[in-house]
């Protein structure tokens, strides 16, 4: 699914879908967690026209900024950055948002309390908490500077605050039985940051041991991000990886990723399936790893979605959907956490892979246009208009 007429017909038929699922009343309900950070968004300045705060030009794109960080060697630098806002982030709460923007009741659990008062929320979360059914605070943020480019971006986290997360803690915090009840309510579970997170390898086991067999046989979905794994060691993922594998024993785990991500895990599993990329067209590519990915790790489904897209495998089929990119961005950081929104927000509702694939490229799309998240009248009209890739 990729270009054209085709394109089109799948994103105005993953509308109709969409306006279906909530005429019949049957809007997913969401638990996600468990980080939480501060966001500040930045531009990198390249050169001031004068002293005002906003007068200058910015470094537009990573090679630029690498360039600059380069020619310090041996010397040094100082190098302006522009804080352009301070906003709520993580990827459990970008996520959560843009689920219960589209309509979602979402129950959140995470680092989103206070310093002085962990379980009491931050006041920088208060819209956050305005779009969920509820939020249950278990540590203090932590924090990130996110420098945008316009090709990309570059998170450098400091995350101590949120190494406090772990399964105990959600036990003395949440309770089991609340957490049960919680997740028996559920059609789709969220869990994000592995990466950042030391605890999440706990929090996956505990709902896996503790929580996963209590619950009743209906379907509901076990969505993972992953969250940049190029700090953490091959044996790392390895470890995780085998892990999801026995989620997935249990309920259909969906891992989403990167390119970067897919790449850096099919290096690690052995599969040649970017070897010969030059063979490939992108979408032939990601759809084939996908497959190769799902394959190997004996997971439900893996959808890999690089900035054009996203590509996908689950068992009965496999596709590969080109987004609405735009080169020209509002707001960047995020994107892929709205990915996750779409399309596990269309997958509990049971909408087909290409389904999905197309509404998680819409949400995101629309977000990096309105630097907003979209609800779910303003998703349905993107995909029954979508815009064409720059």
């Amino acid at each position: 699914m990729s270009t054209g007429v085709e394109r089109s017909e799948v994103a105005r038929e993953a509308g109709d879908a969409l306006e279906a699922l909530r005429a019949g009343g049957r809007v997913p309900r969401a638990l996600v967690g468990f980080d939480g950070f501060i966001d500040e968004i930045i531009h990198v300045v390249d050169r001031r026209r004068s002293m005002d705060r906003g007068d200058f030009d910015r470094i537009k794109t990573i090679p630029e900024f690498a360039a600059r960080v380069a020619g310090a060697a041996g010397k040094s630098a100082n190098i302006e950055l522009f804080v352009k806002e301070a906003r709520y982030g993580g990827n459990g709460p970008l996520m959560g948002g843009a689920l219960g923007r589209l309509g979602s009741a979402v129950t959140f659990i995470g680092a989103v309390g206070r310093e002085d008062d962990p379980l009491a929320l931050n006041p920088i979360y208060e819209p956050f908490a305005s779009r969920c059914e509820s939020v249950i605070p278990i540590a203090p943020p932590a924090h990130t500077d996110a420098l945008e480019f316009t090709d990309g971006k570059i998170m450098l986290g400091k995350a101590q605050n949120v190494q406090s997360v772990t399964w105990d803690r959600i036990k003395e915090v949440v309770g089991l039985e609340r957490l049960r009840e919680i997740c028996e309510g559920a059609d789709l579970i969220g869990v994000t940051n592995w990466v950042m997170l030391g605890g999440v390898e706990g929090i996956w086991a505990g709902l896996r041991d503790e929580v996963f067999p209590s619950l009743s046989d209906r379907p509901r979905r076990f969505m993972v991000d992953l969250s940049d794994p190029a700090k953490r060691t091959d044996a790392d993922i390895v470890r995780a990886m085998g892990l999801l594998r026995t989620i997935n024993a249990r309920t259909p785990v969906t891992l989403g990723l990167n390119l970067s991500e897919s790449q850096r895990i099919a290096r690690v599993l052995g599969l040649g399936v970017y070897d010969d990329s030059s063979s490939y067209s992108l979408g032939a590519m990601v759809r084939r790893a996908a497959e190769a990915l799902r394959d190997s790790l004996g997971l439900d489904t893996v959808v890999v979605h690089p900035r054009e897209g996203a590509g996908g495998a689950d068992g009965k089929s496999s596709a590969w959907y080109a987004g609405p990119f735009t080169h020209n961005p509002k707001l960047s950081t995020g994107a892929g956490d709205h990915f996750n929104a779409g399309f596990g927000f269309a997958q509990a509702g049971g909408l087909g892979l290409a389904h999905c694939l197309a509404s998680g490229c819409a949400v995101s799309g629309a977000y990096v246009r309105d630097a907003e998240s979209p609800d779910l009248d303003r998703l349905i009209g993107f995909l029954r208009d979508l815009p064409a890739p720059d």
